[in-house]
């Protein structure tokens, strides 16, 4: 998962915050009711990997789903312990300073939880785990046990989902003003579109199964004991992870109207382009029928005579300018 180890995390005991903190020592604390611990883990070694999972009983396979390449949003209760991955997600606007080539960057995050301990895994990409710790900090309920840490570190999470989907939409309403843009402006709005519409799709297989995730936590700690302080803040995380899969399905609606869209006003621009194109080629026809039909080398009538050409250049006139009252009051050219 990555080439530098890094281990961080936190004790505490009764709600206070205790110093001193060693990975090899979770398994003195897990089951001790009056400590709450959080260990986090970036880049982690397979020998760290290793360790932990023989500190704390942890199911082989929950430790393969942490290295596998890719891995999908889910929650899986073990025996001993419960293991969720979630992704963190970050979406850069083109005004961005240092927006890379793929605007959108997923995060993943292995969760597990063993008795009222935490343990957060995962990459030193984009997820920063100080503003899980400065949430912890503003709500202030590390009293309320290990559900409060896992609420605060999910709700870090489903406010990236919220960015992310946010920035989405600011980036399809510019596209739904290029689609009626009059002043040539729609160079490109097929492969933004195309660009958009693949980011939501991926944005989408991370956001939908939040709710899974999330209700089936809520589920669990209301069949059992858990702090009953925190079901107004479950409540409203749920309702979040609902709120972004709502958006996230809006979005693929818009940006496949948008898309659409675009594509019948191009058929659109086309007919009329054709249309017009047709209408001055039938007036272009009449100088063209009248020249060569006076142009014959054959006697008629003002053969050789100046009233031919006078009869000629009236008839053009006439004619062109007839066509075009006809083809305007039809709206043809």
């Amino acid at each position: 998962m990555g080439n530098e180890t890094a281990v961080r995390g936190q004790i505490w005991e009764r709600g206070t915050p205790v110093d001193g903190f060693e990975l090899s020592k979770l398994s003195d604390c897990v089951s001790d009711p009056d400590r709450l611990i959080w260990a986090d883990l970036t880049n982690p070694s397979h020998q760290t990997l290793q360790a932990l999972a023989d500190e704390l009983e942890l199911d082989p396979w929950a430790v393969e789903d942490v290295v596998a390449e890719a891995e999908r949003v889910k929650a899986t209760v073990y025996r001993h312990h419960t293991f969720m991955t979630v992704y963190a997600v970050s979406y850069a606007t083109p005004e961005a300073p240092n927006r890379e080539a793929d605007p959108l960057v997923l995060a993943r995050i292995s969760i597990f939880v063993r008795g009222n301990a935490l343990i957060t895994i995962h990459d030193d990409s984009i997820f920063d785990a100080q503003a899980v710790v400065e949430r912890w900090q503003e709500i202030g309920m590390q009293q309320y046990g290990v559900g409060a840490l896992l609420h605060g570190l999910l709700d870090v999470v489903v406010d990236g989902h919220f960015d992310a989907v946010q920035t989405l939409d600011d980036q399809i309403e510019g596209l739904e003003g290029l689609l009626f843009d009059q002043r040539g402006g729609r160079a490109g709005l097929q492969r933004a579109t195309y660009a958009l519409r693949k980011d939501l799709v991926r944005l989408r297989r991370v956001v939908l199964p939040m709710r899974e995730v999330v209700g089936s936590i809520e589920r669990r700690r209301m069949s059992g004991e858990s702090p009953k302080e925190l079901d107004p803040m479950w409540s409203d995380l749920y309702d979040h992870t609902l709120r972004v899969a709502e958006w996230t399905e809006s979005l693929r609606d818009m940006v496949t109207t948008v898309f659409e869209t675009n594509l019948s006003l191009q058929d659109a621009r086309l007919n009329t382009v054709m249309k017009k194109l047709t209408g001055w080629a039938g007036i272009i026809a009449v100088p063209t029928a009248i020249t060569g039909f006076f142009g014959q080398n054959v006697p008629y009538p003002g053969f050789n005579h100046w009233s031919g050409f006078l009869v000629s250049t009236v008839l053009i006139i006439v004619m062109m300018i007839g066509l075009y009252a006809v083809f305007k009051r039809r709206d043809w050219i």
